[in-house]
C-alpha cells in the first residue's frame, strides 16, 4: 500500500467524489490536469480546497469542509440553489498523480452549503453523524411517523400517482397538474422524473387555486410535459388521521397528553 507524505517532495494530490441523489456522479482533483482512476475521470479543480479533515476514534462527528469557486462548469450556482447537491454522498482521499495509487480518507454526506455568487463552502457530515439521532421517540401532540412510512401503516402506492406537468410558474415557485385536488397534496411531495431536477423530491408547502407551491426553487429547464411522481400529504394531526385516512389506530403521537402549560390553565384559588 502506498504511504503518502513519507518523503520531502511527494507527488500527491487530493481527490473527491460526489454522488448526487439524482444519480449523477462527479469527481475532482486538486492536481492541475485531469486524472482517471477507479473507473472515474477526476476533473482538474485547483480552486477547490478541502479544509482540514478531523478523524478520531471517538463517537463524535468527524468534521470537514470543502470550498471552491463557482465558475467550475460541474458545480453551478443554480444547481446548488436547486438542491441538487443536498445530502449527496462524498468521498475524499489522496492520489499519487504518477502511479495513480489512491486511498480514501473520508466518507460522508454534504450538509449545509453556503455560497456568495463567487465561491461556495460545503459542510461535510461523516457517517458518525447517524449516531446523533434520537433512538427513543419523544412525546408530541402530532404524529411522528412519516406518512406511508414505517409506523404509519398506510400503503404508499395508494396515495402516489404519476402525472404530467401542465404548467410551471418559476417566479412563484409553483407547478400545476391537471385533474387533481391540490389541497390533498399539501405537506406531500413532488419528485420529477425528467428534466434538470430528475430524482429530486420537493415538499409541497401550500396550494393556491390548483397550483402546488414547492419548498425549493425550480431551475430553468423544468418544462410542461415533464412526468412527475406525486405523493399526497398529511398534516400529522389526530383529526386528519382519523377522518381522512381512518388510521387513528396507528397514530404515533400523544394528542391528549397534558403539556407544560397545564398549571397555567388552572385558575388561582
Amino acid at each position: 500500500m502506498r504511504v503518502f507524505f513519507d518523503r520531502e517532495l511527494d507527488t500527491v494530490a487530493t481527490f473527491w467524489r460526489i454522488y448526487r441523489r439524482d444519480g449523477v456522479a462527479l469527481a475532482f482533483t486538486s492536481h492541475d490536469r485531469d486524472l482517471s482512476f477507479g473507473g472515474m475521470r477526476h476533473l482538474a479543480a485547483p480552486g477547490m480546497i478541502p479544509a482540514a479533515i478531523r478523524l478520531t476514534a471517538e463517537l463524535a462527528n468527524d468534521s470537514a469542509e470543502v470550498q471552491g469557486a463557482l465558475h467550475h462548469t460541474a458545480i453551478r450556482e443554480e444547481d446548488l440553489a436547486a438542491g441538487l447537491f443536498d445530502d449527496a454522498a462524498i468521498e475524499i482521499g489522496a492520489v499519487d498523480w504518477t502511479s495513480l495509487e489512491h486511498h480514501t480518507l473520508y466518507t460522508g454526506q454534504i450538509g449545509r452549503i453556503e455560497d456568495d455568487r463567487a465561491q461556495f463552502m460545503a459542510e461535510l457530515r461523516s457517517t458518525k453523524s447517524l449516531l446523533e439521532e434520537d433512538l427513543v421517540p419523544r412525546t408530541s401532540p402530532t404524529c411522528r411517523a412519516e406518512f406511508c412510512g414505517p409506523g404509519c401503516g398506510l400503503s404508499a402506492v395508494r396515495f402516489t400517482s404519476v402525472l404530467v406537468l401542465a404548467e410551471v410558474d418559476p417566479e412563484g415557485n409553483r407547478v400545476r397538474f391537471a385533474g387533481i385536488d391540490s389541497e390533498a397534496y399539501v405537506d406531500g411531495r413532488v419528485r420529477f422524473m425528467g428534466g434538470p431536477q430528475t430524482g429530486l423530491a420537493f415538499g409541497v408547502i401550500d396550494a393556491e387555486s390548483g397550483w402546488l407551491v414547492l419548498d425549493r426553487p425550480l431551475v430553468t429547464g423544468t418544462m410542461p410535459g415533464t412526468r412527475a411522481e406525486l405523493r399526497e400529504g398529511c398534516d400529522h394531526t389526530i383529526a386528519t388521521c382519523a377522518a381522512r385516512f381512518g388510521n387513528a389506530a396507528n397514530f404515533r403521537g400523544e394528542p391528549f397528553l397534558p403539556g407544560n402549560d397545564l398549571l397555567a390553565r388552572y385558575g388561582l384559588p
